[in-house]
């Protein structure tokens, strides 16, 4: 009973760090639509070519620290020592620090030699000044740690929220600040570093205000671990980020290999950098279909555990097989309708269509992605955080070097198609892993006749509402655009779970996962 009572406690507090990091994903990814918008192509292409810098170091300080940092105050609680200013606060502060100075330093001494690299002069005082963000980072990072230790998430969710929020009103008032006054366009770079410092800083606030309430200091003589919190904090809390950071480090490999490619492709430089900030259109209309495909299976995954798997093999195999069938059929619903009325939402979104042929190859990476991660997340839980690591590692230098063969020859679809291979070869080697450690297993036991019903019945919904938009009406303005994407996009999606429900792909347990399950276990019902 009280096994059954942690484990709903603790997937409430995940559902919880889910909720909040679907609202700051979702604004993390849309305020780049308006950007784009307001800055042009150009303008878009110089944030893309900063925003790795700016992003590692946001994991970093949401995932992989905290993440460390809460393994080593749930140690300290199992063995009933208090967690002290001077044995624990302290010491964990110093490491931090220095190791995001060094990161500091090195990312601001070496911006002249980043920006050669990346085949772009002007791109030097935006990453100095993103350089900056690992210097706030320490503060949010510690508090997160220990809040998350003590199995308390909201005070991690709120500030996710709060970084997100203002960093994001930053960057848009600054942009249109820039453009209007007609400024450099590089100083729209500028300007977002300045942005996530202050996101961080308001961020760090907020933690440090409610962590002086709520967690009282206590004394102890406990010796201070300095082996245990450098091997936990640094080797454990960068494998962690490196699987969160794998669409991150891919956009790292087109910041460096995309423009000195298109420009072998054919395009004088400014050319180049314009087409890199099309192709980058791609990327936070996947962020969105990855958060939406692996949301609800990754709240399921803390009740995936090393320990569950020794005491309660059936219950562990049961809830893998729930968050595969969540993220599998999210997420082909999603990737497949992205693919269908891309050339609307292009037009929507970015006021042409350029790059609409590529940027729907990039699309099919959302249902890859999706799996990608949701079984990353399950290995994770079993213990195989390095292994994955690992394969993130080896998906990032085949995407650089297939960038470097296919760029040349095929332009942004090169790209495109590099992007999905390299992350259709780390799910492989991540299911790979995942059968060795969980035999039993079965993920190809799917309902494929709900899924091909469903798929068959959005496609044909959204097909036909084309041929209408195309031959009896006329979209031309924005706003049309607006009321027709909203309409098939909610329309073919209700269509779509529906099918997937009345045909029986997910069970009635699996259902009340859902917001208002109730509401689709009575559909299923129906059905039966």
């Amino acid at each position: 009973m009280g096994d059954e009572l942690s484990s709903k406690q603790m997937f409430k507090g995940a559902l919880l760090l889910t909720l909040s990091s679907l609202i700051s994903k979702v604004l993390s990814a849309g305020y780049r639509i308006p950007l784009q918008n307001i800055t042009g192509d150009k303008g878009f292409y110089i944030y893309q070519q900063i925003y790795p810098f700016l992003g590692m170091a946001l994991i970093l300080a949401l995932y992989g620290y905290p993440a460390a940092i809460s393994m080593l105050v749930a140690e300290r609680k199992e063995r009933g020592d208090s967690i002290s200013f001077s044995s624990f606060y302290i010491p964990i502060f110093a490491l931090l620090v220095v190791f995001n100075a060094t990161l500091f330093y090195v990312l601001f001494a070496e911006a002249h030699t980043l920006a050669a690299w990346m085949g772009d002069e002007n791109l030097v005082l935006p990453l100095k000044v993103a350089s900056f963000t690992f210097l706030v980072i320490p503060v949010t990072s510690l508090f997160r740690g220990v809040f998350q230790g003590i199995n308390n998430m909201q005070p991690t969710a709120i500030s996710q929220i709060i970084e997100q929020v203002f960093r994001v009103t930053i960057i848009l008032f600054s942009a249109l600040f820039l453009v209007n006054q007609g400024r450099d366009v590089y100083e729209i770079g500028i300007g977002a570093a300045f942005a996530s410092l202050i996101g961080t800083g308001m961020a760090a606030l907020f933690l440090l205000v409610v962590w002086a309430r709520r967690i009282p200091l206590k004394k102890s003589s406990s010796i201070i671990k300095w082996g245990q919190y450098v091997k936990t904090i640094f080797f454990h809390g960068i494998f962690i980020c490196l699987n969160y950071m794998m669409l991150l480090l891919f956009q790292m490999a087109d910041a460096f290999t995309l423009v000195p490619g298109l420009m072998d492709f054919g395009f004088v430089k400014q050319e180049a950098m314009s087409w890199k900030g099309v192709f980058d259109r791609g990327q936070p209309l996947i962020q969105l279909g990855t958060v939406l495909g692996s949301s609800i299976a990754l709240a399921l995954i803390p009740t995936v555990t090393k320990k569950r798997l020794e005491r309660a093999p059936g219950m562990l195999y049961k809830h893998i097989h729930s968050a595969w069938k969540f993220s599998f059929y999210i997420s082909a619903g999603a990737t497949a309708g992205m693919v269908s009325i891309f050339p609307f939402m292009n037009q929507l979104l970015f006021e042409d269509n350029s790059g609409t042929f590529s940027l729907r190859i990039l699309a099919v990476a959302v249902f890859v992605t999706s799996l990608a991660i949701t079984v990353s997340s399950i290995l994770q839980g079993l213990g195989k955080v390095r292994i994955t690591a690992g394969f993130v590692v080896i998906g990032v230098l085949v995407k650089w070097v297939l960038n470097g063969f296919l760029v040349p020859g095929f332009g942004i679809t090169g790209s495109a198609a590099a992007t999905v291979i390299s992350v259709t070869i780390v799910l492989f080697l991540n299911i790979f892993q995942l059968k060795r450690t969980a035999p039993p297993v079965k993920l190809a036991r799917v309902n494929w006749y709900a899924l091909i019903v469903a798929l068959g019945s959005m496609l044909v919904f959204l097909a036909g509402m084309g041929l209408m938009a195309e031959y009896l009406f006329t979209i031309t303005a924005r706003w049309e655009y607006l009321v027709y994407t909203l309409f098939v996009s909610v329309t073919g999606g209700i269509i779509y779970l529906g099918a997937v429900v009345r045909c029986n792909g997910f069970t009635k347990e699996e259902l009340e996962y859902f917001p208002y399950g109730h509401v689709l276990v009575k559909i299923s019902d129906r059905r039966k």
